[in-house]
């Protein structure tokens, strides 16, 4: 089984102490099996050229509340997937976007970012 690098950054409420482990393949190796929460953000957004009537609505809103500097709203879709810590992360990752082109978005009228933590 190989390994993934990961960095991981701990720090102690509190304090400004923090400790960074590296990614370099030569320094702290942490075998993808032990790291926890491993989890992919998903961002769904209408397109540029779509017409967005909830992003207007929002915005009309605001407008009336007095912020009107706001020039345009989009409002999308937020999801976050807890994966399986022994899962393979190029495998992972070609299903996600599967996932997303064929079930998550609408890939005509929505652009979705993808990445995995």
């Amino acid at each position: 089984m190989g390994y993934w690098m990961v960095t991981v950054q701990l720090t102690q409420v509190g304090t400004r102490e923090t400790n960074r482990f590296s990614a370099d393949p030569f320094e702290n190796k942490v075998p993808l099996r032990h790291c926890r929460d491993m989890k992919a953000k998903i961002h769904i957004t209408p397109k540029k050229a779509v017409l967005d009537p909830q992003g207007k609505a929002v915005q009309n809103a605001l407008a009336q509340l007095g912020h009107g500097n706001i020039t345009a709203v989009h409002v999308g879709k937020y999801l976050e997937l807890e994966l399986a810590p022994d899962a393979e992360r190029e495998a992972t990752l070609v299903s996600l976007h599967e996932a997303c082109r064929r079930f998550l978005t609408n890939p005509v009228i929505e652009d979705y970012q993808l990445s995995v933590e």
